[in-house]
C-alpha cells in the first residue's frame, strides 16, 4: 500500500487524536491541525519523521488558507474539529450562534474549498467530515448544534456528487455517543427561568449526570473503522458508528418513510395535470 498524507483538524484529543494514531500506526504521514501545539508533543517525539502539528484555528479563514497552502499534496482530508453549545434555542447568545456555524459548518466548507483544486488536479484523494448522529436526528437543547450538522451533511452529499468525477470521495460519519471527555467539552448557555424544567432542563441534567458514564463509542474502534473505509475502493457516503447513533437514527428513518408515504395522495394531489415536475436523479 502507498504512503499516504493525511490532514485531520481536532486532532488532539478524542475521536481526532485516536484517528491520527491508527493513521501514524499504519505508516502514513498526518497533519495535525490543532489549537494546542503542546498537546502532541509526546506523540511528536514518537513519530518524528511521520507527524508534523501545525497550530490552527479553523474559524480562521486566512489561517485555514495558509496552513493549506503548505500541504496542498495532501491525500486524505478529515474535518473533525466540532464542539456544541447545549441549551434551548432562546438562551443562545449571538456569539453562541455564530460559533456554532463558524465551527461546525462553515470550517469544514473553506477547509474543503482549500484542498479541492490540488485534489481535483491530481484526480484522487479523500474527504472526510465527522458528522454526528445529531446530523439526521435531533433533539432538545441542541438546536444550532443540529441546524450545522444538517447542514454539514447536505454540503458534503452535494458536492460529493460534484467531484466524484475527479477521482475524490466523501466519507461522511455518523458517531453517536464517544467515550471522551463529553460533558467537559460542552459548552451551556446561560438559562432562563421557564427552560430549567421541561424537556430542556430534563435533558441538561441528563447530560451533566451520566453523559459520560453512559458513552458507550470507543475512540480507538471508531477510528480503526473511519481508516478502514478510508481505504475502500467505494466507501458509503455515509456510516453510522455506535449502537445509540444505529438506534436513534433506524426509529428517525422508520417514522419519517411512514409519515412521507402518509402524504402521497396528498403530494400528488396538487400537481399540473400532463407535469412531471423535477427530478435531476
Amino acid at each position: 500500500m502507498s504512503s499516504q498524507k493525511w490532514f485531520i483538524t481536532g486532532a488532539s484529543g478524542g475521536l481526532g487524536l485516536a484517528l491520527t494514531e491508527a493513521v501514524l500506526a499504519a505508516g502514513h504521514r498526518v497533519i495535525a491541525a490543532v489549537r494546542r501545539v503542546d498537546a502532541l508533543r509526546a506523540l511528536k517525539q514518537k513519530h518524528p519523521d511521520l507527524l508534523e502539528v501545525e497550530a490552527l484555528d479553523v474559524t480562521d479563514r486566512e489561517q485555514v488558507q495558509a496552513v493549506v497552502a503548505r500541504h496542498a499534496d495532501v491525500d486524505v482530508v478529515v474535518n473533525n474539529a466540532g464542539g456544541a453549545v447545549i441549551g434551548a434555542m432562546e438562551e443562545m447568545s449571538e456569539a453562541e450562534i455564530a460559533q456554532q456555524f463558524a465551527l461546525n459548518l462553515l470550517a469544514p466548507i473553506q477547509l474543503t474549498r482549500a484542498f479541492l483544486p490540488a485534489l481535483r488536479a491530481r484526480k484522487h484523494g479523500v474527504l472526510i467530515y465527522i458528522s454526528s448522529m445529531g446530523g439526521r436526528a435531533c433533539f432538545p437543547s441542541g438546536s444550532m448544534y443540529h441546524a450545522a450538522k444538517f447542514g454539514l451533511e447536505g454540503f458534503a452529499e452535494s458536492v460529493s456528487q460534484e467531484i466524484a468525477e475527479f477521482g475524490i470521495k466523501t466519507i461522511i460519519i455518523e458517531p453517536g455517543s464517544i467515550k471522551t471527555d463529553f460533558v467537559a467539552n460542552i459548552r451551556w448557555t446561560q438559562e432562563l427561568a421557564d427552560y430549567q424544567v421541561g424537556v430542556v432542563g430534563q435533558l441538561r441534567q441528563q447530560i451533566k449526570a451520566v453523559g459520560d458514564d453512559q458513552a458507550s463509542g470507543d475512540p480507538v474502534k471508531m477510528a480503526e473503522a473511519i481508516y478502514a473505509i478510508s481505504q475502500m475502493p467505494q466507501p458509503p457516503l455515509r456510516t453510522v458508528l455506535g449502537g445509540d447513533a444505529y438506534a436513534v437514527l433506524e426509529a428517525g428513518y422508520a417514522q419519517s418513510l411512514a409519515n412521507l408515504k402518509a402524504q402521497k395522495a396528498l403530494a400528488e394531489s396538487v400537481m399540473l395535470a400532463g407535469k412531471a415536475g423535477f427530478n435531476p436523479q
